[in-house]
């Protein structure tokens, strides 16, 4: 298969996916060449997902490779990251998600090795709990095997993100703005939470009910929207750093 054999709905998940990498990068959540975004093939082949061996802000197109579920590379001629079924598995598992993200987000990372509770301390905070963000602690080390990838599935259920300690993140939405800013949002939680912690606290935080109610009121799906979109500005004018 090579680019003029790809039609309109699976070139835009294709270059959805590399732009979702790019976004990822602005915000913050570059790891080398390490770390990944995918997004649901419209044809049920598999996940556009970005190739191995560059960084999120390198990726273009042409840098994204159409995985299936048992790793067979069906168009690209990139590498496959060896962690693909963090991705096939997710979407296999989940038919509402489309597009699924996993970094090394830093501040996600040292926060999932306190093991404490993620709190609604802030509106980012809201977005994830309650309940308590999920954990993967069957290993820190790759997923790379499907069976993995289906454990991994079962502890996300039907949470919008996983903290893996000792590894990273997984995070999954409807669509590529959810996810994305899902993960950037999450990293800013585990951040606030993190300077909170260093100060002796927290002594207090959003009831369970209302942040229920914030969730709702802050983040719909127009808002994450907006987001996603000034992020994708903040690319196509070059600027890098922190969201």
């Amino acid at each position: 298969m090579n680019d003029d054999d790809l039609d309109d709905g699976a070139r835009t998940a294709r270059d959805l996916a590399a732009l979702a990498s790019n976004v990822l990068a602005s915000a913050g959540q570059s790891d080398l060449i390490w770390g990944h975004v995918s997004v649901r093939d419209p044809h049920g082949r598999g996940a556009w997902l970005k190739a191995a061996g560059w960084g999120l802000e390198e990726v273009t197109g042409d840098r994204v490779v159409l995985v299936d579920g048992d790793g067979g590379v069906r168009w690209g001629s990139g590498n496959r990251h060896i962690e693909f079924p963090i991705h096939t598995c997710l979407l296999d598992a989940r038919p509402d998600i489309g597009c699924v993200v996993h970094t090394h987000a830093a501040a996600s990372t040292a926060f999932a090795a306190l093991g404490r509770p993620l709190r609604p301390i802030s509106h980012e905070g809201a977005l994830f709990s309650p309940p308590d963000v999920a954990r993967f602690t069957g290993t820190s080390a790759l997923i790379r095997t499907t069976e993995l990838g289906d454990r991994l599935a079962a502890e996300l259920g039907g949470r919008n993100a996983l903290l893996l300690p000792g590894h990273g993140v997984v995070v999954v939405g409807a669509d590529v703005p959810s996810a994305v800013m899902s993960a950037i949002l999450l990293d800013r939680a585990c951040r606030l939470q993190l300077d909170v912690e260093a100060a002796g606290g927290p002594a207090v935080w959003t009831p369970d009910d209302e942040a229920l109610e914030k969730r709702a009121m802050c983040w719909p799906p127009r808002q994450l929207e907006a987001g996603w979109r000034y992020l994708v500005r903040r690319v196509a004018a070059g600027v890098d750093g922190t969201a």
